[in-house]
């Protein structure tokens, strides 16, 4: 589920740990980005990045959970797996409350922290692709006509055609017209599909 476009990054004022955990990532083929603060990350961020976060809990200046808070204030999906020293676990968990993915305390091991990276990198593709329905879904709904929309809230809540031409005052006819239509706009030949589609874009 990762694809090509999507990096690691890397928040951690440590040299030596950021360096290294560059390093480790870049030989496993994973693309990766580092900033040596939170306010270095916060200001080339952009909603259209993709990927993950490897985010150091305590930093100078701004630290890990106060960027997390502005990240949610911009409402950014992306991942982010904290990294903690032993004392920093309530504070991992508080940060998982606001909606982090992970934490790893240190010392780690390599393989649990890749490990983390790989499902965070999934978890994201799978947002991003969620995300990218709802808009499509969205557009399409857009394209409906007012008498279009109300024959599909009842087609949804499942009347049938005879039920709703009679609650329209309007032919059973003119009803499968404007069925065809929905379905035709909607991109789907089936009810239950197009019942999926619209709860979707309410969740």
């Amino acid at each position: 589920m990762t694809d090509s476009q999507q990096i690691v990054y890397i928040v951690e004022d440590d040299e030596a740990v950021r360096d290294s955990l560059e390093m480790m990532l870049v030989s496993m083929a994973y693309k990766v980005e580092t900033f040596p603060t939170a306010n270095a990350f916060l200001d080339s961020y952009n909603e259209a990045m993709a990927g993950c976060i490897v985010l150091d809990i305590r930093m100078p200046g701004m630290d890990g959970m106060e960027l997390q808070k502005e990240l949610n204030n911009k409402n950014s999906i992306l991942p982010i797996i904290f990294v903690t020293g032993h004392g920093d676990v309530p504070m991992a968990v508080e940060a998982m409350q606001l909606g982090a993915i992970d934490f790893i305390q240190k010392p780690y091991r390599e393989q649990e922290l890749l490990e983390k990276i790989k499902a965070a990198l999934e978890l994201d593709a799978e947002q991003r692709e969620s995300l990218t329905e709802k808009k499509e879904i969205i557009r399409r709904l857009e394209e409906l006509t007012p008498r279009e929309k109300e024959i599909m809230d009842m087609m949804i809540e499942g009347h049938a055609n005879k039920v709703i031409a009679i609650d329209l005052d309007i032919s059973q006819r003119t009803v499968e017209i404007h069925r065809s239509r929905v379905m035709h706009k909607m991109g789907t030949h089936s009810l239950a599909h197009l019942v999926r589609m619209v709860l979707m874009v309410k969740e």
